[in-house]
């Protein structure tokens, strides 16, 4: 460690060495997250510049949980949405649920309201629900208008005791969504602020000048080109698999501590792993990766109570994680 100092919730342990695994954070939760260097000085970086971080990888790398382990050690909450073909910009910010302000108007005609509750009850307002940017720029301003809408708390994406924690927004396979949505958000993270036109609601959510800026993690699969005026405002982080047995053995460890695995079942499924890696990728296809490396160690780990019953496991059920490719010979 190069600065083992407390830095607060804004920023990362820095780390001069190629990794470090958090066994534990400061509330005592186990983390299980092996830091890279590179991973810790991309976030901290991401926090400084107050620009988005774009991680990139292929499946498996710890893309997803980066972004789960970021906010445990911030001890911020985390925010998650993953996005598809059919996301709108708009849906990351706010919704209206016309469908319930439709039912509250056929309830009002059934019933007979008086004109004046009934104006009431049909404010546009009260079906206005904040969206993940929304909860990540003003939690706080989030919480109001979630209350406004008659929102349950359970439903909340930020529980009211961490509305001042900040926020960590993971936008997950952003390369999944039509080019206009990462641009889109860009600009209302850009600008700390976006516009809401509806009667009634504030016109503008803006991030309060007091509040933590939020730590905003994008990951990406490759299967599109993003454009390139959000590559630009970007950081981007590329995570790779360890090239060695070695490497998957410290990320098992860190995982699964050394109590409840020993290092021949790691060292093991590693050798499996690296071996049908190494097949398919000379074939050109998807190869197995941290993932399900992860994946089959829990396995023989729920189903074996000794070491030799883990190790035997490992050669049975290996070809149910590691080979998926009908082609690939047993």
């Amino acid at each position: 460690m190069e600065d083992d100092r407390d830095l607060g919730p804004t920023r990362l342990r820095r780390v001069d060495g190629q990794q470090e695994t958090l066994h534990a954070l400061p509330g005592g939760q186990p983390c299980g997250h092996r830091w890279q260097a590179q991973a810790v000085l991309a976030v901290n970086a991401a926090l400084a510049a107050q620009r988005p971080l774009l991680v990139r990888g292929e499946p498996g790398t710890g893309k997803t949980q980066l972004a789960h382990a970021a906010a445990q050690v911030l001890e911020r909450v985390l925010i998650t949405e993953t996005v598809d073909s059919r996301t709108e910009t708009r849906d990351l910010k706010w919704t209206m649920d016309l469908v319930a302000r439709l039912a509250e108007a056929q309830i009002a005609g059934a019933t007979r309201q008086a004109a004046e509750q009934a104006e009431e009850r049909l404010k546009p307002r009260r079906f206005v629900q904040p969206g993940p940017v929304w909860w990540a720029l003003n939690p706080t301003h989030a919480a109001e208008q979630a209350e406004f809408a008659e929102i349950p708390e359970e439903a909340w994406l930020c529980r009211r005791d961490d509305l001042e924690c900040g926020v960590v927004l993971l936008v997950d396979e952003i390369d999944k969504a039509d080019p206009s949505v990462p641009n889109g958000l860009l600009d209302a993270l850009g600008h700390g602020a976006f516009d809401v036109p509806v009667a009634g609601c504030d016109p503008v959510v803006r991030r309060p000048a007091p509040h933590p800026a939020e730590l905003v993690i994008f990951t990406t699969n490759e299967e599109r080109a993003l454009p390139d005026a959000f590559l630009r405002r970007c950081l981007v982080l590329e995570l790779a698999h360890p090239d060695d047995e070695e490497g998957f053995v410290t990320c098992g460890r860190a995982h699964f501590g050394s109590d409840e695995v020993s290092k021949a079942v790691l060292q093991q499924a590693a050798e499996q792993l690296l071996a049908d890696r190494r097949e398919l990728l000379s074939r050109g296809l998807s190869a197995p990766g941290m993932a399900e490396y992860l994946d089959l160690v829990r396995a023989v780990v729920s189903l074996g109570a000794t070491d030799e019953e883990r190790l035997t496991l490992l050669s049975q059920v290996g070809q149910f994680f590691l080979r998926k490719h009908p082609t690939m010979p047993a």
